[in-house]
């Protein structure tokens, strides 16, 4: 079972973000949390907004929070607004102010979900005597 949570249009550029991926992938969604609620980056808290969504999904979804793990822990690169600075001998120099999408997908490991079995109604055969 998959639980997802998308936080769009956030006002930091994805390779501040990307910085902080490769530790937070590796531990379990609570335990993410508790290392970014104490980190002092803005990065920090913009995924923990992000999985902290995620688990309320899968809270709200009836799913344990304790057997999730990451399946997709993504940034992506969002619109860019462009500026133009006053440069030397009057040309303009670009600034580039970017965005980002955060990307957050939990799902329970596959020797927790158990399969669901339908049994089928046996029929009664009448025999002739």
């Amino acid at each position: 079972m998959e639980t997802t949570a998308y936080i769009k249009n956030v006002k930091i550029s994805p390779k501040k973000i990307r910085f902080l991926l490769p530790e937070i992938k590796k531990l379990q969604p609570n335990k993410a949390l508790d290392v970014l609620f104490y980190s002092p980056e803005k990065s920090a808290k913009i995924l923990y907004k992000a999985i902290k969504s995620a688990l309320t999904n899968a809270k709200s979804a009836g799913i344990d929070e304790t057997g999730l793990v990451f399946k997709v822990l993504t940034v992506d690169g969002a619109r860019k607004l462009k500026r133009f600075r006053a440069g030397g001998r009057g040309m303009a120099k670009s600034i580039m102010k970017r965005y980002s999408h955060v990307k957050v997908i939990l799902e329970t490991p596959k020797e927790t979900v158990k399969p669901i079995t339908v049994e089928k109604p046996k029929l009664k055969v009448k025999t002739q005597k």
